[in-house]
């Protein structure tokens, strides 16, 4: 599976978004309480699907079936302005009876459709993070470039499962991917 650099880039910022959620300052768990005040809190969170698509898309974490995985393996390699919008991916594509409710109030937007594709893309992306390290690779390009970027990244991917949104690796590691997507979005770093 090849990832075009729009979902590439995504992914981190996703997972560090799941990150965020899984505990409290003193460690507990806290994902499942964290996601339920998300998820109570949508008609505002529409608002940031363009702008920050992975704070919005983590709603719907654990919201998916994939029943096709080649069609999500696919979509995952296609340009931004290429995506499909969600209807098309329905054969492929079931939500959670819970998540249905929340998918009515995203497709009520302008740019509803194809936010739940590329929420779709990304939870697939964390859901299947062990993949082949083939998976990291992105773009297109001569294949030496390709294979060095493979190699580069492979830690990178390798690092994403889903285990990872239940038990992190340490809250440095969280931390620390935060305050890179902090950085990445314009925002200063706490140092």
């Amino acid at each position: 599976m090849k990832l075009s650099p729009y979902f590439y880039d995504l992914r981190s910022a996703y997972q560090a978004e799941l990150d965020d959620l899984v505990s409290d300052s003193e460690g507990n768990d806290v994902l499942r309480k964290r996601l339920a005040e998300k998820r109570n809190e949508m008609a505002f969170l529409v608002q940031m699907m363009e702008l920050a698509p992975e704070m919005v898309a983590v709603v719907f974490h654990r919201g998916f079936r994939f029943t096709k995985p080649a069609a999500l393996e696919h979509l995952l390699g296609l340009p931004v302005n290429e995506l499909p919008d969600w209807h098309s991916l329905t054969h492929a594509v079931a939500l959670e009876p819970w998540a249905m409710s929340l998918a009515q109030t995203v497709l009520r937007e302008p740019q509803g459709a194809r936010f739940l594709t590329v929420a779709a893309g990304l939870e697939y992306l964390q859901q299947h993070a062990r993949l082949a390290p083939a998976a990291a690779s992105h773009g297109d390009g001569d294949a030496e470039g390709d294979d060095e970027d493979a190699a580069e990244h492979d830690d990178d991917f390798d690092a994403l499962s889903a285990d990872d949104a239940i038990e992190p690796h340490n809250s440095r590691t969280r931390e620390e991917a935060s305050s890179n997507w902090l950085a990445d979005v314009g925002f200063d770093r706490k140092d």
